[in-house]
């Protein structure tokens, strides 16, 4: 089994909903056990393009998936919560699931980059998943916790309940 940690986010629609729902879909997958959730956070948007807050968490889970399938599956859950069809570079989402880390792999494709190229530099990224998985190593490149302390990234992040809760945005 392989250790694999996704970033989730959502900023259109009934978001709490929507990474609860893309949750269960992770879980239903055949060879997928999720083994953290982290709470969700309401995160300032990044990239310059004017839009909502976004809502964020982090999954861990173990799977025996190669990555691509893995990749794909996320995919087709994105595509079946609202698509990724006109969507925007760095622009509204009704979901987007990204596989930060699989194991301890590094791989360098044309759809498929672990660890995510951008992880050591997003805090809507790193504080959810520092929740779940703090000592967790980064390939080459030390701890989730040592990534966060060395942060430089003036985003709002703040826990905003469970998806357990009511209520959206």
């Amino acid at each position: 089994m392989n250790a694999v940690y996704l970033s989730l986010g959502c900023n259109m629609g009934a978001c709490r909903e929507g990474l609860a729902r893309a949750v269960r879909r992770l879980e239903e997958l055949e060879g997928v056990r999720i083994i953290a959730v982290s709470s969700v956070y309401r995160t300032e948007p990044v990239g310059g393009v004017r839009q909502p807050d976004f809502l964020n968490i982090a999954v861990g889970l173990e799977t025996e998936l190669p990555p691509d399938v893995l990749h794909r599956a996320c995919r087709t859950i994105e595509e079946e919560l609202g698509g990724r069809q006109g969507r925007v570079p760095m622009g509204p989402r009704t979901m987007d699931i990204d596989i930060l880390l699989y194991g301890k792999k590094t791989i360098t494709g044309r759809d498929l980059t672990i660890p995510h190229p951008r992880l050591r530099e997003r805090a809507f990224v790193l504080v959810p998943l520092h929740e779940i998985a703090a000592a967790v190593e980064i390939p080459g490149d030390g701890s989730i916790g040592e990534a966060l302390a060395g942060l430089d990234d003036g985003a709002r992040v703040e826990m905003s309940g469970s998806l357990k809760e009511t209520g959206d945005q």
